[in-house]
């Protein structure tokens, strides 16, 4: 039986990659239903059927972000078979995805929900929990090339993994400030130059 209010031909899933774009380009909390029926094309008492609220909205968009746009640096990093190329590769592809989307200026996973109300202290825990799974992949690879001899033993694969993911977080805070693809590229050369002189060392 049809949901009541659901406009007739509704597709969710390309209702989800709108909210998904709204979601990336203005942040949770600046994001009003407004936006979100407009964008989709339906009207609140569809969206509230279909998508239950606005924070479980925001959750699933995530998830789509991480699993189409957002999927590249983590892919980079896993497939590229030199441990200090495949950070070199990750870098590269935060760059393309910080200036992917006009408007957006950055990760969705990093620029989402930082500061935010009280009451949304939990979906914030949850942003903070998927941008610690990234530094636990990048300390994973580092660990890997340690033990496939393309880094050092000594090497501090904790540090350098917070480290990297700052990056990654800075790139998008550099390409909402208006950043260029060199801007940031040179950015990524000063980062692999940080790691060159972790592995002198």
């Amino acid at each position: 039986m049809a949901i009541r209010g659901r406009p007739r031909g509704f597709n969710r899933d390309a209702a989800l990659a709108r909210a998904m774009e709204v979601f990336w380009a203005k942040g949770y909390e600046a994001t009003q239903l407004a936006d979100l029926v407009s964008a989709m094309g339906i009207n609140p008492p569809s969206f509230y059927a279909a998508f239950g609220s606005k924070e479980k909205l925001f959750r699933e968009a995530v998830d789509i972000y991480l699993t189409t746009v957002g999927s590249g640096t983590m892919k980079m990093l896993m497939e590229t078979a030199n441990a200090p190329e495949a950070i070199r590769a990750m870098l590269t592809a935060s760059v393309g995805i910080a200036l992917s989307n006009p408007g957006t200026g950055g990760c969705m996973v990093a620029l989402g929900l930082v500061n935010c109300q009280l009451q949304n202290a939990e979906l914030r825990a949850h942003m903070e929990a998927l941008r610690q799974a990234t530094v636990a992949l990048i300390k994973r690879r580092l660990e890997h090339g340690v033990a496939a001899g393309d880094l050092p033993g000594a090497i501090d694969v904790d540090g350098l993994a917070m480290y990297f993911a700052m990056v990654i977080q800075g790139l998008s805070l550099q390409a909402q400030d208006g950043a260029t693809r060199d801007d940031l590229l040179r950015i990524v050369s000063t980062a692999m130059a940080a790691l060159e002189h972790a592995r002198s060392v």
